[in-house]
């Protein structure tokens, strides 16, 4: 992998160089690489054709979670989200105690080792939100619960420059990683000033399926706002909202 430099940038192939552009720069690379016939049969690539299964298990897997979440991650996510989801995903998979390597999957892996993932690498939940909160999975009734008590937003939330008021957001989702099917609910109080008066005590419950046999995943975040002229903006659209996995229930 090589840099462009000069004035014009390159992209597509001449010859057997492939120019493209990339968050780094704009960058150049020689065509190359093992047959994937090869790789598709040569004993010696088993572990590869593993390891390949087992990630492309890992990127439907987060693909699942992050559409059963999008409607909160439409505003609580970094540009590389994705790839720190999948990595995160490889790791339960890695996890699983039953299977052999590359039939390894979510459901026997720990889904646990999710909890406290942050899908904003530029507001992470821990660096916010310092109010206590108490989160809930309680499998048997189906109910994802999120309580905090009463709290001086201008103390316990580190809001970014900007910022006049917010909102406390959390989900509850079920998901059946092998069928990529989920059941989520989401809840959030309304917009409310990020100054010194205490709010109110929230309690937010997200009903799903009783007695689930899937993982349960319970996320919390913060929404800022600008307020200009009477009318609410989201913050820097939405840049520095954090969403984090507070609560995970596998089986």
């Amino acid at each position: 992998m090589a840099r462009q430099k000069g004035i014009i940038k390159l992209k597509g192939t001449i010859g057997d160089i492939t120019f493209y552009k990339t968050q780094e720069g704009h960058l150049a690379r020689e065509k190359g690489g093992i047959d994937a016939s090869r790789i598709a049969s040569d004993p010696a690539f088993q572990r590869t054709r593993e390891n390949c299964a087992e990630f492309g298990r890992a990127g439907k897997a987060g693909k699942t979670l992050r559409t059963a979440l999008r409607t909160l991650l439409l505003n609580s996510a970094d540009s590389r989200m994705v790839g720190r989801l999948t990595q995160a995903m490889v790791k339960v998979i890695q996890a699983d105690m039953v299977n052999e390597r590359g039939l390894r999957n979510v459901i026997d892996g720990e889904a646990e080792l999710l909890a406290g993932f942050d899908f904003n690498a530029r507001g992470k939940l821990g660096t916010s939100l310092f109010a206590p909160f108490v989160g809930t999975i309680d499998r048997a009734t189906g109910e994802i619960a999120v309580d905090l008590d009463s709290f001086l937003p201008g103390n316990m939330i580190a809001a970014p420059s900007g910022t006049t008021h917010f909102k406390i957001i959390s989900a509850g989702a079920e998901i059946n990683f092998e069928a990529e099917t989920f059941v989520v609910a989401s809840s959030e109080t309304a917009i409310l000033p990020w100054d010194m008066t205490p709010t109110a005590a929230i309690n937010q419950t997200n009903l799903v399926s009783a007695n689930s046999v899937s993982p349960l995943f319970l996320a919390l975040g913060v929404e800022y706002f600008q307020e200009v002229n009477g009318k609410m903006y989201p913050l820097k659209n939405g840049a520095y909202n954090p969403l984090a996995l507070v609560q995970v229930s596998g089986l």
